[in-house]
């Protein structure tokens, strides 16, 4: 019978955990709409200081369109991701002889080749995205051809990194498993993680150079106040970047990358445009106190887990004939990592998108504990207060999303909830 007639019980599992995702995401989705929906001619006085009618209105339809276009977005992916875990994946892998897959550059190909292809039909959605809905709201800056230029590059660049990454697993694996074949992945985890460290430094270094332009902040009262605070907190940037954020985006924002002496801070050149000194200060402060409050290494500590973790997973599924077979697989394949990592990166998601809120929550709290720093930091709440509200008004955040999706979704608490926390505290 057709393979599509006949489901493996772990394939029964992950299409019924896809369904479950998918009518909960429409759900929150449908429920937030109709929230922000029946809100739009009745502004709440909670808000009416942050935002006027206007600006109240082209927010809530901002938001309903965004989220309309997602949901779009999810019933195609939804609609996809059938035919390809139960039909293209084992076909694939049919198809391509086995002896090919063993070769470490033939397996990391056909791995990363496929999961490109999967990401085709996401450029149709930017494009829409970025040229459709964005330039509707006034925030697209991009032209078509830089718009190109990026996806080019950017695809260019995703496939090289993935395809040498891939191709360097496998070779771990060949070479590691001969002499610790119950530990290998152990070792491998610390090779990929210790990559990962390295890409903090080299990114902005060698890849954020290909898609924006960096030049340091001018001499002038800002850069003396933000070296200043700098200072104050023994926070030891090595420079302060200005970032031409506004070639693609009316949207700002502002952060540090790297760690150590590697350490610099970036500003948009949006957010330079939008805020006074004042307010350019306690977001900078705010940033800082993610650092001083330790949530940094929190969050490598956490990364690190959850990476061992996977590496861990994925040890035990390259020898599990099962999982192979539940994934409409040969057995033969047993012990090859590409349709081990193409199956775990079809349906992994759907295990681990129930820990959303788990995550978020202790992100929102970092939140609250960095607006606390900065409010110290500045002398009072009131110029990161206004910084984030001139934020909002800037992006067209609605500040009153629906409780149950703000609680599943956002890392970040609400302005009215981070205004609260400050004024009280």
């Amino acid at each position: 019978m057709d393979r599509l007639e006949i489901m493996t019980d772990l394939q029964t599992i992950i299409v019924v955990l896809a369904v479950c995702q998918f009518l909960f995401e429409y759900f929150l989705k449908v429920l937030n709409e109709k929230h922000v929906a029946n809100l739009i001619e009745a502004q709440p006085e909670e808000s009416k200081s942050l935002m006027d009618d206007e600006t109240w209105k082209k927010a809530s339809n901002y938001s309903i369109s965004k989220s309309r276009f997602s949901r779009v977005e999810e019933i195609f992916g939804f609609v996809v991701f059938f035919p390809v875990f139960l039909y293209v994946l084992p076909s694939v892998f049919e198809i391509w002889p086995v002896t090919l897959l063993d070769s470490v550059w033939w397996g990391a190909f056909v791995a990363t080749a496929l999961l490109n292809v999967l990401q085709i039909p996401g450029l149709f959605f930017d494009w829409y995205n970025q040229f459709t809905l964005e330039e509707k709201f006034g925030f697209n800056k991009s032209t078509k051809k830089l718009w190109v230029t990026d996806k080019v590059k950017g695809i260019i660049l995703g496939f090289a990194l993935s395809y040498l990454l891939l191709a360097l697993l496998i070779w771990l694996y060949r070479t590691i498993s001969a002499a610790s074949p119950e530990y290998w992945w152990a070792a491998a985890f610390v090779v990929f993680f210790g990559i990962q460290l390295l890409m903090m430094v080299l990114y902005p270094k060698l890849i954020l150079p290909l898609f924006n332009k960096l030049t340091p902040l001018e001499d002038g009262e800002l850069k003396d106040r933000l070296m200043a605070l700098s200072d104050k907190t023994g926070f030891k940037a090595n420079t302060i970047e200005v970032i031409d954020g506004s070639k693609r985006s009316g949207h700002s924002n502002a952060y540090f990358t790297g760690f150590g002496r590697f350490r610099r801070i970036v500003l948009y050149d949006t957010l330079i445009k939008q805020m006074s000194i004042e307010e350019i200060e306690a977001v900078l402060a705010h940033e800082v106190g993610h650092y001083k409050m330790g949530h940094i290494p929190k969050r490598l500590v956490m990364s690190f887990a959850m990476g061992l973790a996977g590496f861990g997973l994925m040890g035990y599924l390259l020898e599990s004939a099962w999982f192979y077979k539940g994934l409409g697989l040969d057995v033969s394949l047993v012990s090859s990592l590409s349709p081990l990592i193409i199956g775990l990166s079809l349906t992994l998601g759907f295990f681990t998108y129930w820990l959303t809120p788990v995550s978020n929550l202790f992100s929102r709290k970092h939140e609250f504990e960095a607006d606390h720093f900065a409010k110290i930091a500045v002398g009072g709440e009131e110029p990161l207060i206004s910084a984030l509200r001139k934020l909002y008004v800037e992006n067209l955040s609605h500040p009153l999303p629906h409780p149950l999706m703000a609680g599943f979704h956002y890392s970040h608490p609400t302005l009215l909830e981070r205004e609260g926390a400050m004024r009280k505290n």
